[in-house]
């Protein structure tokens, strides 16, 4: 265990069940019924739900069309991801003044590194200060655990939702994780802890009994870190939040051209190719870029702020838009280019909002197939998406 001298002061901040938080936000009639986040369509998803909802049974991912046969009282609203990321970057800004060292862990979750504060300072009341700010200048609730590493104060943040606040004294992380039950470890998934209950391994305390050897027999790998995190031991760092990052790809053509289906067929390509990348690293955007050069290499970029998502369908909508605004259709074309940027941790991987369930496992399956056999591997067709009125708009004025 980490010895007193080098202990971190870690907090895990969790803005509660978010999108519901907003739509009450914006409708205060909402407080304290009842709510359901998502598509309005019966063959959606649910996106969110309220805590109201939740002892009827319903819980995120689930068809609407059960959530709302469990719960026919709820108010079912559609979600607005684009006032989700404005909100999302409020509280960021927020933190980004007043924490030294942040970690941006998702549209919804942040990391605090306060180690060394507390010479100057309590860190609980630095942080009790933080919340009420944040919630002062948004007004959405927040819930933040105060802990030494970012698994107990993730832990502890998820048990004390919603709007709630604690601090876990150092020493004590093995034994406030001892009761609870295994899934609530991080990194223990349904299927690790179906095979845990058919071992009899019910609670952390027990996991943490089991003998190093065997769970690294039994699981590999993984064994050894669910051994570690049983035991409250976890040293990984609160990573600077940066929004420079991005994921990208550029192509240049072997011969200048203006062929729009080539040029179009090149963009719907490279802008799946980067959005399945970013469902890989469970990320999200919050920006897309496109770039051209042109045969005389003057070059231009086009860049729009999105909803946080990683929906190919919503990224390939932008990026016909920018590529519409910087086309120039009397030059040749040399270089196209797409990136995505402002990523932060997520895995909404399909617009939940509008998606049907069918389309959410078409998705899946398309992912599972290129994460077999390569990015390349399967692309929707585009020569039908490419529509008169495009191919109109596109053709070169000679």
């Amino acid at each position: 265990m980490t010895s007193l001298a080098n202990r971190r002061f870690i907090s895990h901040l969790d803005l509660d069940t978010f999108f519901v938080s907003v739509a009450r936000l914006d409708n205060s009639a909402l407080a304290g019924k009842p709510v359901i986040v998502g598509s309005l369509s019966d063959r959606g998803i649910v996106a969110s739900c309220s805590y109201e909802t939740r002892s009827y049974g319903v819980h995120s991912a689930m068809p609407m069309k059960i959530a709302m046969r469990l719960c026919p009282e709820a108010a079912i609203v559609r979600g607005d991801f684009d006032r989700y990321s404005r909100l999302s970057r409020d509280v960021t800004d927020i933190i980004k003044e007043e924490v030294p060292l942040y970690e941006k862990a998702g549209i919804d979750e942040f990391y605090a590194d306060l180690t060394g504060m507390d010479r100057y300072f309590g860190c609980s009341q630095f942080m009790n200060e933080l919340k009420q700010k944040i919630t002062r200048e948004t007004g959405l609730p927040i819930t933040y655990a105060l802990a030494s590493n970012k698994l107990i104060s993730k832990v502890a943040a998820s048990e004390n939702k919603p709007n709630g606040q604690t601090e876990i004294e150092f020493g004590a992380e093995k034994g406030y994780l001892a009761p609870l039950v295994i899934r609530k470890l991080p990194g223990i998934g349904e299927q690790t802890s179906s095979l845990l209950r058919q071992m009899g391994v019910n609670t952390i305390k027990t996991l943490s009994e089991i003998p190093l050897p065997m769970l690294q027999t039994r699981f590999g790998k993984p064994g050894v870190e669910m051994h570690r995190r049983a035991q409250g031991i976890d040293e990984s760092p609160v990573v600077p939040y940066s929004e420079q990052k991005s994921i990208g790809t550029e192509e240049t053509f072997e011969n200048d051209t203006i062929d729009i289906n080539l040029l179009y067929r090149h963009l719907v390509r490279m802008t799946e190719q980067v959005a399945f990348q970013l469902r890989q690293q469970k990320k999200l955007c919050g920006c897309i870029t496109i770039k051209l050069r042109y045969s005389d290499f003057n070059t231009e970029t086009k860049q729009a702020v999105v909803g946080y998502t990683s929906s190919d369908d919503v990224l390939l909508e932008t990026a016909k838009e920018l590529f519409k605004k910087i086309y120039d259709r009397r030059l040749l074309v040399r270089l196209l280019g797409v990136r995505l940027s402002h990523l932060v941790q997520g895995q909404y991987q399909i617009d939940l909002f509008s998606d049907t369930v069918e389309n959410i496992r078409l998705y899946q399956a398309l992912d599972h197939i290129r994460s077999r056999f390569g990015e390349d591997a399967v692309h929707r067709s585009v020569a039908q998406e490419l529509n008169a009125v495009e191919r109109n708009y596109y053709a070169p004025k000679l």
